[in-house]
C-alpha cells in the first residue's frame, strides 16, 4: 500500500495536477460538505513516505507508518509523543491495536514479518516471521485475540495468537487481498483487490463463508463497517459500494473521488468518509441501510488518499506532503514525477 501512497498515485497524475503538488495546494473546488472543515493542520515532518494511519480514541494517540518506521502523534497537542523503529524493513504497511493486551502489531511488508508493539513505552519489543509474503493491512479480532494480515504476494492471510505472538494459521483467499473489516463476532470481510470482489471467512475456524462480486466497483480499496446495520463500505475509484453483510449484495453505490485508499463510517452521526488522491475528502449520509445521500466533499490537500476515523470525537485524520516538481527525463526514467519535499509532511484534522 505504501508504493500505491505514493509511487503509484504519482504514475496517474497528469500534468495539469502536477502543478498544484508543486505547490501543495487544493486541486478541487468543490463547496465544503455538511460543515466539515480543516479545523487542525499538525506539520508533523520527518523522513519516509507514509500509509496506514491508526487512532486510538482513549489515548488520542494517532500511529502513522513511515516506511521504516511509525510516528506516534498525540492528536490533542499535534505533537510526535513517539518513533517507533521498525527492524530490517523500509516498508511498514499498517498497524493493529490489542489495546486489551497493550500491544500493537505492524505489517511489514518487504521483510515478512510483523513487528510487536508496547504500547506504553511505544517500543518494540520482538519480531515475529510470518510465512505470509507482503504483508499489507492488519486486523486484530479481540473476541480470539487473534492478528490477521493480509499477504499481497501470497493471495492470503497469516494467523498470529496475539498473547503468545505465535503464528497459528493461513486463510487462503481467491486473489490479491487489501483490506478488511470484522464484526467481533467471528465473520471477517476482506476486499479481493485483483478480482473485484469481496470475501468473508470465520476468525475461529478460517473457513470461507462466501465470496461476492463488487460491481460496480473495480479495484476495491478501503473498507469501513457499519455493525448497527450490517453494512460494509467499500472505497473504489470514484464509486463506494455499500454491501450487506448478510447475503454480500450490493445494496447501494454512491459516486466518491477519484482514486481513494482510505474510508470510514461515524455511527453517531451516520456519515461515511472516503479520502481521495485529487485533494477531498468525499462525505456520504446513510439515510437508511440501503439508502444513501451524498453530502459533498471536504477540500483537503493534493495526496490526501489515506485516512483514519475518532468515532468518539467524530473527527477525520488524513495525511500528505508538498512535492517539488520533476527532474528532466531521463533514458532510465523517461517520465519522472514529482517527489515529496523533505520535512514537509502533514497531518490534517477535518471536523465540524
Amino acid at each position: 500500500m505504501l508504493r500505491k501512497n505514493i509511487a503509484g498515485w504519482l504514475r496517474r497524475t497528469s500534468p495539469m495536477l502536477v502543478l498544484s503538488l508543486v505547490a501543495g495546494v487544493i486541486a478541487y473546488a468543490a463547496p465544503q460538505a455538511g460543515g466539515y472543515k480543516i479545523i487542525k493542520r499538525m506539520q508533523i515532518g520527518g523522513d519516509g513516505g507514509w500509509d496506514y494511519m491508526l487512532i486510538d480514541p482513549p489515548t488520542h494517540h494517532l500511529f502513522v507508518a513511515r516506511g521504516s518506521h511509525f510516528q506516534v502523534v498525540d492528536v490533542t497537542t499535534g505533537k510526535v509523543i513517539g518513533d517507533v523503529a521498525i527492524a530490517n524493513s523500509k516498508n511498514s504497511h499498517g498497524i493493529a491495536l490489542a489495546t486489551d493486551l497493550g500491544k500493537g502489531f505492524t505489517s511489514n511488508g518487504d521483510a515478512n514479518t510483523v513487528s510487536v508493539v508496547d504500547l506504553k513505552t511505544l517500543q518494540a519489543t520482538s519480531v515475529i516471521d510470518i510465512p505470509g509474503k507482503d504483508p499489507d493491512s492488519i486486523r486484530y479480532d479481540a473476541a480470539t485475540k487473534r492478528v490477521f494480515t493480509f499477504n499481497g504476494k501470497s493471495s492470503d492471510s497469516t494467523v498470529i495468537d496475539a498473547t503468545s505472538g505465535k503464528v497459528i494459521g493461513t486463510v487462503k483467499l481467491a486473489g490479491k487481498p487489501e483490506e478488511a473489516v470484522l464484526d467481533g463476532s467471528g465473520n471477517m470481510w476482506v476486499n479481493i483487490e485483483d478480482k473485484s470482489s469481496i470475501q468473508e471467512f470465520d476468525t475461529k475456524t478460517y473457513a470461507i463463508k462466501g465470496t461476492w462480486p463488487l460491481a460496480p466497483c473495480d479495484g476495491p480499496s478501503a473498507m469501513a463497517y457499519d455493525g448497527a446495520h450490517k453494512r460494509i463500505f467499500v472505497a473504489c475509484d470514484k464509486v463506494m459500494v455499500v454491501v450487506s453483510a448478510d447475503n454480500g449484495k450490493v445494496v447501494a453505490s454512491p459516486p466518491i473521488g477519484g482514486d481513494p485508499d482510505g474510508n470510514g463510517f461515524d455511527p453517531g452521526t451516520g456519515m461515511a468518509f472516503a479520502s481521495c488522491r485529487d485533494g477531498f475528502v468525499s462525505v456520504i449520509h446513510e439515510d437508511s441501510p440501503d439508502k444513501y445521500t451524498v453530502v459533498g466533499n471536504i477540500n483537503t490537500q493534493v495526496g490526501t488518499r489515506t485516512m483514519t476515523l475518532d468515532p468518539t470525537t467524530h473527527r477525520v485524520y488524513t495525511e500528505t506532503a508538498d512535492f517539488k516538481p520533476a527532474g528532466p527525463p531521463t533514458p532510465d526514467n523517461p517520465r519522472p514525477r514529482p517527489t515529496p519535499i523533505a520535512g514537509s509532511f502533514v497531518i490534517l484534522e477535518v471536523g465540524q
